[in-house]
């Protein structure tokens, strides 16, 4: 909106008012700040910095550069599309693993009912009267000990849980999970082409608006979502900073597809590097949208091949003492 009210000629201060008096009250506490720093002198992209959340260093960098170049409309409108790509990017991803993961609670749930509801009743009157089958030892040993010990198993969850967020806090742990989350199939690959797709047009919309290389790529790591990736972008940025070009390091990390190591390198031998990373973004966006698909496609067959075993597992557990019965009365 702002963007807009600019590219039609109002001045800065009456645009903030106009969208203020349409603004949700939330927003209109945010706009109110930026009214009362823009009056007091103040520019925007300082307005920005002291509010924080949600105004991070991209959306700071990207005023900074539209205040320094005089450009703001055209600046506003790359971050509000690069703005809406990210959050597009987001609800795709929620969307891709909605369904997976109603399932996989499906599946926790019903076996949880089964192995301490149905299988203890139907299971324990035959304990006295033969020796029971091995799966149906292990189930009735897993329902006895979910009854009898439920609440500290939600304690050792919930101490499991802080243990793993202390972990995982530590930089170097952090760092060796990401990388193994690379390796994994299928999500290894949805993870890095996300990335991928979020370096190209956030770096591009960056240098695009005469944001230097070296704080575009600074800006760029902390969108990435991933500390192994991240890590690679920071060995970048110091080739870069010793004169090298962006395409080596890039290429050398290993971490980033060849198609944007060409892309980069044509870039930067034809002075066109933010004109060529803005047009792959779109190839790297629907590079992400068929590693979407096929996540997608594949998770919910494996989580049934899950559920089926374990299902077999439970009705193993079940039949195979009645048959033994059968034949103990014939």
């Amino acid at each position: 909106e702002l963007a807009t009210a600019q590219e039609a000629g109002l001045p800065l201060m009456q645009a903030l008012r106009t969208i203020r008096r349409q603004a949700t009250p939330a927003a209109g506490e945010v706009l109110d700040h930026f009214i009362s720093c823009v009056e007091a002198g103040d520019p925007m992209y300082k307005a920005a910095a002291e509010w924080g959340d949600p105004f991070d260093d991209l959306i700071v960098g990207m005023l900074r550069a539209s205040d320094a170049s005089g450009q703001m409309s055209v600046i506003l409108h790359q971050l509000a599309d690069l703005m809406d790509r990210s959050l597009e990017l987001k609800r795709e991803l929620l969307g891709a693993i909605m369904y997976p993961a109603i399932i996989a609670g499906l599946i926790a749930i019903s076996g949880i009912v089964l192995v301490t509801v149905l299988v203890p009743r139907l299971i324990e009157p035959l304990a006295g009267q033969m020796t029971l089958p091995w799966p149906t030892v292990v189930v009735m040993g897993f329902a006895s000990f979910v009854l009898h010990w439920w609440i500290w198993i939600l304690v050792g969850i919930g101490v499991v849980l802080v243990a793993w967020k202390s972990w995982v806090g530590i930089p170097e742990n952090r760092f060796k999970l990401d990388v193994t989350k690379l390796r994994i199939p299928l999500l290894g690959k949805l993870l890095r082409d996300v990335a991928v797709a979020r370096f190209t047009r956030t770096l591009g919309t960056l240098t695009s608006a005469g944001i230097p290389i070296l704080d575009g790529l600074k800006i760029t790591r902390d969108t990435l979502g991933n500390a192994a990736l991240a890590s690679a972008v920071d060995a970048v940025q110091d080739q870069v900073s010793s004169g090298k070009p962006l395409a080596d390091p890039l290429e050398k990390s290993g971490l980033f597809p060849p198609l944007l190591v060409q892309v980069v390198n044509l870039g930067e031998r034809s002075g066109k590097l933010e004109e060529m990373l803005l047009h792959s973004a779109s190839a790297f966006d629907r590079q992400v949208n068929a590693s979407l698909k096929i996540f997608t496609k594949a998770l919910p067959p494996i989580l049934l091949i899950v559920m089926a075993t374990l299902a077999c597992f439970v009705l193993a557990a079940i039949l195979l003492p009645l048959l033994e019965l059968q034949s103990l009365v014939r």
